[in-house]
C-alpha cells in the first residue's frame, strides 16, 4: 500500500468520496466499476476533456494523475472498448469516455481519433472498517443497494429514444424538462442507459428538474440488456418518491444499440408505464426506422418526432408523409411539443 496525489478525479468515481490524496494497491480485482489510478502518457486537441466529480469539465494534460472506474463501451461514434480481464502495476489501458471509463480500446471512430494511452499506477483502496488500516479495492457500487425487480405504480414517465447517439434525445429532454416547469409542473429526470457521464442530468437539473438520476448512482458503468431494465425501475421508483407531477427520462444510445434500450421497452411494467415516446432521429430514413422499430417490435406508437432530422420543413414534412407522426424541432417549436405532450398529462395539469 502507498499513497498516491491524484490530479484529477473523474466524476465516474463519485460514488466513492475520493480525496486527492489516496491509498492503492498492485491488486486489481478487473471488476466492472474498480477504481484505479492512472498516467496519463498523451495529449490530444480534442476529445481531450474529463468530467470531474464536480460536474466541471477539466482539460487534460499529459502527465495528469487520474482516478477513474474500469468499464467498457460501444459507442458508434465514439470508442469501442472492454475491460481488461488480468492488470498489473505499468500496463496501458485507455481512457475510453469523458466520465473518466478506463478499459482496453478495440476499435475507434475517426471524429474522435486514437483514445488516451494512460500507465496503470495502482489500484485505488477503501477503507470500509475505519477500526482498521486494512484497504480494499474501491469500487463504485459498493454500498449500492440491489436492484428492483418490480415497477412501483407512479407518475406520468415520459420517455425520449433517439435512433443513435447525437440524434437530438437530450435537447429533447431539456427543452421538454423546461416547458413543463413553466407550465407549473413538477418534474423529474433521468438518464436510464448508456456510458457513465453526469453532464447530461446537470443539464435537465438545470432546466428545473427538482430530482435527478443516473444509472451510475446506483453503481453501474455501462448499462446493458441484462441490467437496463431493472436499473430504470430503480430509478423510477426513487423518483416517484418525490411526488413529481411527471419523470422524463432520456435512454442513451440508440434503439439497436448495446446499452439495453431494446430491453428497456420491452419490458412491460415499463412500457405500460410510459405515457408519451418521443423519437429523436438525426434524419428523415432514420425517422422511419425508429417509427418502424418502436411499432413492429415494441408496439410503441411514438408520440412524435424531433431532432436534426426535424430542422427544416423539409425534413418534416417527409417524415409526417412517410411515418404518419407528427415532426416537431425541439429548438423551433417548444411550444407546440409542449402543447401535445400535455394533452396526454391533462388531469395532472389541470
Amino acid at each position: 500500500m502507498r499513497p498516491v496525489l491524484l490530479d484529477k478525479v473523474a466524476s465516474v468515481t463519485l460514488n466513492c468520496g475520493l480525496r486527492r490524496e489516496v491509498r492503492v494497491s498492485d491488486t486489481y480485482n478487473c471488476q466492472e466499476g474498480d477504481v484505479i489510478a492512472v498516467r496519463l502518457l498523451t495529449n490530444k486537441s480534442n476529445y481531450n476533456l474529463l468530467e470531474l466529480v464536480t460536474g466541471r469539465m477539466s482539460t487534460l494534460k499529459e502527465g495528469d494523475v487520474i482516478a477513474g472506474a474500469l468499464g467498457h463501451r460501444n459507442a458508434v461514434q465514439g470508442y469501442a472498448g472492454i475491460i481488461p480481464t488480468e492488470l498489473k502495476t505499468g500496463d496501458k489501458v485507455n481512457l475510453l469516455n469523458m466520465g473518466g471509463v478506463l478499459g482496453i480500446c478495440q476499435s475507434y471512430s475517426p471524429l474522435v481519433g486514437p483514445p488516451h494511452l494512460c500507465e496503470v499506477i495502482g489500484s485505488v483502496l477503501s477503507f470500509p472498517n475505519i477500526n482498521s488500516r486494512a484497504g480494499v479495492p474501491a469500487n463504485i457500487s459498493t454500498g449500492c443497494p440491489p436492484l428492483d425487480a418490480n415497477l412501483s405504480t407512479g407518475c406520468p414517465v415520459i420517455a425520449v429514444v433517439g435512433t443513435s447517439m447525437n440524434s437530438g434525445k437530450t435537447e429533447a429532454c431539456l427543452t421538454i424538462i423546461q416547458q413543463l416547469v413553466r407550465q407549473g409542473l413538477k418534474v423529474a429526470a433521468a438518464k436510464t442507459t448508456g456510458v457513465s457521464l453526469r453532464r447530461d442530468i446537470l443539464g435537465m437539473q438545470d432546466a428545473g428538474a427538482q430530482e435527478v438520476m443516473v444509472f451510475t448512482d446506483l453503481g453501474v458503468v455501462t448499462t446493458q440488456n441484462s441490467n437496463a431494465p431493472a436499473l430504470t425501475k430503480t430509478m423510477l421508483n426513487r423518483l416517484n418518491q418525490s411526488k413529481p407531477d411527471v419523470i422524463v427520462i432520456e435512454l442513451g444510445d440508440g434503439l439497436i444499440g448495446d446499452y439495453g434500450v431494446s430491453a428497456i421497452l420491452s419490458d412491460p411494467e415499463i412500457s405500460k408505464s410510459l405515457t408519451n415516446v418521443v423519437l429523436a432521429a438525426a434524419d428523415p430514413v432514420g425517422a422511419w426506422g425508429g417509427v418502424t422499430l418502436l411499432t413492429d417490435r415494441h408496439q410503441i406508437t411514438p408520440s412524435l418526432v424531433t431532432g436534426p432530422a426535424t430542422d427544416n420543413i423539409a425534413g418534416t414534412k417527409s417524415i409526417e408523409r412517410e411515418t404518419g407522426i407528427k415532426s416537431l424541432n425541439a429548438r423551433h417549436s417548444s411550444a407546440e411539443i409542449t402543447a401535445l405532450l400535455l394533452n396526454s398529462l391533462e388531469p395532472i395539469h389541470a
